[in-house]
């Protein structure tokens, strides 16, 4: 099986015809879904590329990924077999229209109320009834365009919330999102998106530690895609103590600079030094007061290499636009390839 290489774009990243030969994969960022089974996309500025980016790399498969449209759609539309048959009836109409090569859902997240989206318990059951209704309605009427996919939650609530084992029936592939494993709901310093935990984090999350959480769970490795963050979290007045790290603050973790700006104004300059836990596989910066976690060339190379050792079923990204150098997927590339 080829190691696939996934990145998503939003609107604000731009793509260009070296980057998309290095890509298996592309997911657009994103199309709504809405609570009367309506959906949304067709107008995104990545969506009009396609037949460029096709162009320019025949072989790469570009889904949409779809969002909450207007809070609420999620768990209203996984919940009523109607609004499930509305929902996939229109994604496939629109995979057609738009030269798609099939669905991402990116349900932040079942069952979990604290995104500020409509949640239920009833939820985790929900969810597999609707990705079989859209798994099996891209079957019938996009064949050969009928990818299913989902970003999920890189810790155990999630596969709590959702049947792991069913849903691995029903995908292609799992985009298991390693990266603000320390976010807004972590008041301790620490890596987004390390690889290994660190001995002494309260908080033993790390990419290693979420993967090995869905093959328990059931689900295949060849079926799992691990992720690479291309942006970098930081929290500011920290105390000068071990470097800033493992450190508790007043407030969780915002989002910081692209991996680019990091790398023309940050790494070792304007005050900031660069330092290595070689325990985690992760770098982060910290000038006396901010600390900012983040994926270099470094620790990318050791999570691509990773994957493939253990036998994954790709590496990807969050998001394109983070780096317009390019240097993080070049990296990528040289090492899978």
């Amino acid at each position: 099986m080829k190691t696939r290489v996934l990145g998503y774009i939003s609107e604000r990243g731009t793509i260009k015809e070296d980057e998309a030969l290095r890509l298996t994969h592309l997911n657009i960022a994103f199309g709504r879904i809405y609570s009367d089974g309506r959906v949304d996309g067709e107008n995104h500025d990545k969506v009009l590329m396609i037949p460029k980016i096709k162009e320019w790399n025949p072989s790469i498969k570009i889904c949409l990924s779809f969002i909450d449209g207007d809070g609420s759609a999620f768990s209203t539309c996984a919940a009523s077999e109607t609004l499930r048959a509305s929902v996939a009836s229109n994604m496939a109409a629109l995979v057609n229209k738009c030269g798609l090569d099939g669905i991402d859902l990116d349900w932040e997240y079942p069952c979990v109320p604290s995104n500020g989206i409509l949640a239920s318990p009833s939820d985790k059951e929900n969810f597999t009834l609707f990705c079989k209704a859209i798994r099996d309605e891209l079957d019938a009427k996009c064949p050969g365009h009928n990818l299913l996919t989902i970003a999920a939650g890189a810790d155990i609530y999630y596969i709590d919330c959702v049947e792991v084992p069913a849903l691995s029936e029903i995908l292609d592939y799992i985009c298991v999102m390693t990266y603000d494993l320390k976010c807004g709901f972590h008041a301790l310093t620490g890596h987004h998106t390390a690889l290994y935990t660190s001995r002494g984090d309260y908080f033993m999350n790390s990419c290693d530690r979420a993967m090995k959480l869905f093959v328990a769970a059931g689900c295949p490795k060849d079926k799992l895609l691990l992720g690479a963050g291309f942006y970098s979290r930081k929290w500011e007045n920290v105390k000068d103590v071990n470097h800033g790290f493992l450190q508790l603050t007043r407030t969780g973790g915002g989002y910081g600079p692209g991996f680019t700006v990091l790398s023309e104004e940050y790494i070792n300059k304007n005050g900031f030094v660069r330092y290595w836990d070689d325990e985690a596989k992760a770098p982060w910066l910290f000038d006396g007061s901010t600390f900012i976690t983040y994926d270099d060339e470094e620790s990318i190379r050791y999570k691509a290499s990773y994957v493939l050792k253990e036998g994954y079923g790709g590496i990807f990204y969050w998001e394109h636009g983070s780096d317009p150098s390019g240097k993080l997927l070049k990296v990528i590339e040289e090492v899978v390839k």
